[in-house]
């Protein structure tokens, strides 16, 4: 990998952590943030959304929202757990993606590609590409004992 490759995926990827730690982090702080109106003016598979915005599963939805957000901003920021972590990441951006879809227009300016499908491209790129290895610390994680001792531990978490 050149210079200029190892300089790009970095960049991209503390980029994105801190818009995914500040996004998460701002949703902590604030107590009158939810998740309720966004689920509940889903316009694709309104039902399984008006679940998760139900009185049981709110509290849930809106905990995985606000610690997934900032565990995936830290991720990307250290370099460490990029291969779990950008899966799941790109999981939940789709699942942002698909209550505002009224297909084939995810909003007013877009043609079936909004951001979120962004997100999810540059997420997969990044756990593609190992890009923990680069400046991160999965090089350090992957040489700890426990990662040797499993090595299907290693390969998930980076």
């Amino acid at each position: 990998m050149t210079q200029a490759q190892k300089i790009s995926l970095f960049l991209l990827r503390v980029v994105l952590g801190w818009m995914y730690l500040y996004a998460g982090v701002t949703k902590i702080i604030d107590q009158e943030w939810s998740a309720a109106g966004y689920l509940r003016s889903a316009k694709t598979f309104s039902a399984f959304y008006q679940w998760l915005a139900g009185p049981g599963m709110l509290p849930v939805t809106n905990f995985v929202n606000e610690w997934g957000l900032t565990l995936l901003g830290l991720s990307l920021i250290l370099g460490l757990f990029l291969r779990l972590s950008t899966t799941l990441g790109a999981v939940l951006m789709f699942l942002y993606y698909l209550p505002a879809l009224s297909f084939p227009y995810p909003n007013a300016h877009a043609f079936i590609v909004d951001e979120h499908i962004i997100y999810i491209a540059a997420l997969l790129v990044l756990g593609s590409f190992r890009s923990g290895h680069v400046w991160g610390l999965e090089e350090w994680c992957a040489s700890l004992p426990i990662c040797s001792r499993y090595p299907k531990l290693r390969q998930w978490l980076g």
